[in-house]
Order: structure tokens, then sequence, then C-alpha cells
């Protein structure tokens, strides 16, 4: 029998060319010393756009409108990942979950390629949503 998969929804949020990356903390169990969209594990009864609203006001202290929905895959067995897209929210952007993200920073797609991704398969998807395209590459 295959291991259960673990459901992640994860946010781009998206402003004036930036797309927001958060650095994920060395001392993270998976993926530690990484860039990586914000998000975080779907809990069990909750759809994954709940879990990127919940995730975003965790981790971000934001409330994201209207997160559009983007296919995203990546090359982890053991992950199921959804992405949306975010150009609106209420707030300000803050670092609300330290021992998750030691850094966040707005990048611009230059910048991305230097960056050491969790996922670099999402780089074409992180890629569309900053040219404004639906992240389908």
């Amino acid at each position: 029998m295959a291991p259960a998969r673990t459901r992640i929804a994860v946010a781009a949020l998206v402003h004036d060319g930036l797309v927001l990356l958060g650095h994920r903390h060395p001392s993270r169990r998976w993926y530690p010393d990484c860039w990586d969209l914000v998000g975080g594990h779907v809990d069990g009864g909750e759809s994954p756009h709940r879990a990127v609203v919940r995730e975003c006001l965790e981790e971000l202290g934001v409330h994201i409108i209207d997160p559009s929905p983007i296919p995203i895959s990546v090359d982890d067995p053991h992950l199921e990942m959804d992405g949306f897209l975010v150009t609106r929210w209420e707030g300000e952007v803050v670092n609300a979950a330290p021992d998750e993200h030691d850094e966040l920073r707005w990048c611009a797609a230059g910048d991305l390629a230097g960056l050491g991704l969790a996922h670099p398969e999402i780089l074409p998807i992180i890629l569309g949503a900053l040219q404004g395209g639906d992240g389908d590459c």
C-alpha cells in the first residue's frame, strides 16, 4: 500500500510584478533552508481554498481575497499541492510565523533562478503568475 500523501495549499501573492516567497526556517523538518510559496497543510475536512486563506492569515497576517486556483505539481510523491494566485488582500504582509519562515522576500522574475527553491519544478508556475497568466505554462 502506498504511503498517504500530504495535501498542502500554497499561495503566490503577486503585487507590482513581484511574488512573495518565504525562506523556510533551517530547523524545519521538511524542506529546511530553502525558498517556497507560503502555505501549509490542508486539515481534515478543510478545503484547499479554506486552508490557503487560513495559512495566509496565520503566516502573513493578511486576509486574502478571491484566491484563484492554479495547477501545481511537485516531484515529491508524498505531497499533493494545491496552488492559488492571490492579487488582493487586506492588511500588511508581515512574518507572523518566524518559526516557519525566517525571512519573507518580494521577488522579481529575474531573482527566482538564483534562489534555492523547495520545489524548483514550480518555477514556470511562479513565472506565469508574475506575467499575469494563469500559471499554466
